[in-house]
């Protein structure tokens, strides 16, 4: 079955949200720097941005994985819910995982760390957001899937 590109929008909107968001974090990393930032010991940061980078990168595989699951859930669970909705929760949870990434980026800015690691995080979080942004091919087999 054919479906409409607009049936994605709400999708897109909420992908151009967490963009926008994450635009806003730098913007406000550069225009209050000193006002916003607590300086830690360096070897307390050490610590807190290992931790975040092990984070950062489980959080891709994680991401991928409770993807894939929620797709195939979109197409078996029974229900009355539109392939839409269905597909926009499973969009959501991937941006909020992947917009998760650029958040510990700003955090470690605001606890002392320097504009390189925050550029690390925010690009790593758009990396995200482009690799599980809306396909139209995976909302047609939800739709295919439940048309049966």
């Amino acid at each position: 079955m054919k479906t409409n590109n607009a049936d994605l929008l709400p999708h897109w909107i909420i992908v151009g949200i967490a963009f926008l968001s994450l635009g806003i974090a730098v913007y406000v990393g550069h225009r209050y720097e000193h006002t916003l930032m607590t300086t830690l010991p360096e070897e307390r940061r050490i610590i807190i941005r290992t931790v975040f980078y092990a984070l950062a990168i489980l959080a891709f595989p994680a991401t991928n994985l409770v993807r894939h699951i929620q797709l195939r859930l979109n197409q078996t669970m029974p229900g009355n819910t539109t392939a839409s909705s269905r597909y926009f929760i499973t969009i959501l949870v991937s941006i909020i995982l992947m917009e998760s990434t650029g958040v510990l980026g700003f955090v470690m800015f605001l606890l002392g760390d320097d504009f390189n690691t925050l550029y690390i995080f925010t690009g790593l979080a758009v990396l995200g957001l482009f690799l599980y942004r809306p396909k139209q091919l995976e909302y047609e087999s939800i739709v295919t899937a439940l048309d049966r």
